[in-house]
């Protein structure tokens, strides 16, 4: 049986939180820190300026997370990210990034992180996070999570992209293949601009293309666009 006097001496040396914040801005690293410092009653926060700054931290001293920023001075964060993951397999690192996810998401969680934030989000989102990857899970947003699992998908059945396409949106791709502007659509097809607009979002989306001159690039390739002239 654990005495009262025995039990506050465990509480008092129960293992402090401790997360480093990698960025070269000032005032987001004082930022995030201010947010942690609110949210949680027993932490220490460390900052770091590079990822080389953060690199030597991590190996003088142990923590519980780490918030790292992708883009900093000198060596990148997701150089950074991949050594840390060899010396500390173990230490959960969350990537902070102002680009978009579709940009740097999937290779970042590739390269061993345990999550991805939006700088626009850290606000709303870090405490979530680190809670998250605290207990050994990994956070992503839920846009994020179902365009893994899209790809996931893609690659277990080798699925053609465009087979996913719905039957409109298979239209409008072969209509833009064909060289029909997002105006001309919406005449050929008695639909709105916002509309054509949606469908084409979507199609690039499902695709994992770019822009128009991908999506002909695609069509060509796989040769959706014989006898579009007689179609348009």
């Amino acid at each position: 049986m654990v005495t009262p006097a025995v039990g506050c001496l465990y509480r008092s040396v129960e293992k402090k939180m401790r997360v480093l914040i990698a960025d070269d801005h000032e005032i987001v690293r004082r930022g995030l820190q201010g947010i942690l410092k609110d949210a949680f009653e027993d932490i220490e926060v460390v900052e770091a300026k590079t990822a080389e700054e953060a690199l030597e931290k991590i190996r003088d001293a142990d923590f519980d997370v780490v918030v790292l920023d992708i883009s900093m001075p000198g060596r990148s964060g997701l150089d950074a990210l991949k050594e840390i993951k060899k010396d500390r397999p173990n230490l959960p690192v969350l990537v902070l990034s102002i680009h978009p996810e579709e940009q740097f998401a999937t290779r970042v969680l590739k390269a061993g992180a345990a999550g991805f934030i939006r700088k626009e989000a850290a606000t709303s989102v870090l405490v979530n996070a680190i809670n998250k990857v605290r207990g050994g899970g990994k956070y992503v947003s839920e846009q994020l999570a179902e365009k893994l699992a899209l790809d996931l998908e893609r690659e277990a059945d080798g699925v053609e992209l465009h087979q996913r396409l719905s039957d409109r949106e298979y239209e409008v791709l072969l209509l833009i293949a064909a060289g029909l502007t997002i105006t001309q659509i919406a005449e050929k097809l008695s639909l709105s601009v916002k509309t054509i607009s949606t469908y084409r979002s979507r199609i690039l989306e499902k695709t994992n293309l770019k822009n128009n001159a991908d999506l002909i690039r695609y069509a060509i390739a796989h040769g959706l666009i014989d006898g579009m002239e007689e179609q348009t």
